[in-house]
């Protein structure tokens, strides 16, 4: 496919795009719109696009991509494409502008086939008809973006006319779903038995595990979905490498125990700290969770405070250090709810032992003590001396990383708003002053 083969837009498409334009868009305004249609070049089937614009009474147009079915390249002119902006077109030869955009030379240039193809309305799929070879191609029922894409698809992989034909669009660009199906006809089959189950967002992985195993995809997905969730998580690492072999049960475990992985992490970090084998199922998957997960905690707890009393006691002068540093931080008295700084150790241990989560229990005093993080209570006006609300706050990032009430739950709306919208930005503007001071 060559530049000098592309012929201007015919005269009765062009009419056409001028009308569906006006209609479609009344009063010409916004951004650059996009049409297409089909034609033949050298044998080739392939869509040209158009771009349309209009400035005041003018009413602009020029070709600016064509697609191929048999090019791996795409000739592009005048366009570019952000993935912050969007498609943008120059239209300074067009008298539009009184200088060029950078990418904009009037040329037609090559391309890679699946960049710079904008969404565009196509104004004669019934082109396609003149091509023996796509003829039971099932492209009168195509809804996709690209045609010219489907149909390249379609002459490696057949079996995308199934996939059209039985209402699942959402697959006929899965090559491993066409691969299966090639191989497997009963997993054709299969796909057809369960095309109500299946949308636009299943992963094609899922599809595939459910034919297998039998499992629903609903279940599959979900659990797909949590699991990259948590592999994002740097800090679960420690579970990651004890779950690698079945993370599945790790998490039918978990919510059967109505508990958290974070829950979880607690409980394993200390129970490496105690020396524990948790390749013993005891250890792994204690039957009541959370009677043995304070026991562990409080075991590491104590055991820690053992292995050097001397420590502890710099530990505590040295949290008290850093509590006296950022102190005023807790002067943020608005609406009726206050804020206090943890001043020691015992602080913590009292708070996560009444709102039942593990502030006092792991290495948050340490985080405190090297000023990586921060502490706060959030508690009513009214009742200041009761916990409410535990904030750990973070120094490097100037953010909030944790907000929990009783049992590790999220608070109320009225709570979070008073925590991210009137003291984090109040915090944030002390924390600048203290360190302009130093």
């Amino acid at each position: 496919m060559k530049p000098e083969f592309i012929k201007p837009i015919p005269k009765y498409l062009l009419e056409m795009i001028k009308k569906l334009d006006f209609e479609r868009y009344p009063n010409q305004k916004g951004h650059c719109r996009f049409y297409s249609y089909l034609t033949k070049i050298k044998g080739e089937l392939v869509k040209v696009t158009v771009a349309a614009k209009s400035r005041g009474k003018k009413w602009y147009h020029k070709q600016v991509a064509v697609h191929g079915t048999k090019s791996e390249h795409c000739l592009v002119k005048d366009m570019k494409f952000h993935s912050m902006g969007g498609y943008s077109v120059g239209w300074w030869a067009e008298g539009m502008y009184r200088e060029p955009y950078w990418y904009e030379d009037g040329e037609w240039g090559d391309a890679d086939f699946k960049h710079l193809n904008p969404p565009s309305l196509l104004l004669n799929k019934e082109f396609v008809c003149k091509f023996p070879q796509y003829k039971y191609s099932a492209h009168q029922l195509f809804r996709g973006d690209c045609i010219i894409k489907y149909l390249r698809l379609y002459e490696k992989y057949p079996q995308t006319e199934y996939l059209i034909k039985f209402g699942l669009p959402g697959l006929h660009d899965k090559t491993t779903i066409l691969k299966l199906i090639a191989k497997d006809k009963s997993f054709c089959k299969w796909l057809i038995k369960h095309q109500n189950e299946i949308t636009y967002l299943t992963y094609a992985g899922v599809i595939i595990e459910s034919y297998k195993t039998g499992k629903p995809m609903k279940v599959i997905q979900e659990f797909a979905e949590r699991k990259k969730r948590f592999e994002r998580e740097s800090d679960m690492q420690p579970i990651r490498g004890l779950f690698r072999k079945d993370p599945e049960r790790f998490f039918s475990y978990i919510d059967g125990q109505k508990r958290n992985p974070r829950s979880y992490l607690d409980y394993l970090n200390a129970c490496n700290f105690l020396g524990l084998d948790m390749t013993i199922p005891k250890n792994r998957y204690p039957r009541d969770f959370k009677k043995w997960h304070d026991i562990r905690i409080d075991q590491y707890h104590t055991a820690k405070a053992k292995a050097d009393k001397k420590q502890r006691a710099e530990l505590y002068q040295q949290f008290a250090a850093v509590a006296k540093k950022y102190l005023t931080l807790q002067n943020c008295k608005q609406g009726v709810y206050a804020v206090f700084i943890a001043r020691s150790p015992a602080e913590l241990v009292r708070e996560g032992a009444r709102l039942d989560h593990c502030v006092g229990r792991m290495d948050y005093e340490q985080k405190m003590v090297r000023e990586e993080t921060l502490i706060f209570f959030i508690r009513s006006i009214e009742r200041p001396d009761v916990p409410f609300v535990t904030v750990e706050y973070s120094l490097t990032s100037k953010k909030v990383l944790q907000c929990y009430g009783q049992e590790s739950k999220r608070p109320d709306e009225p709570v979070m708003d008073f925590v991210n919208k009137v003291w984090l930005p109040y915090a944030n503007r002390t924390i600048k002053k203290l360190t302009q001071a130093a």
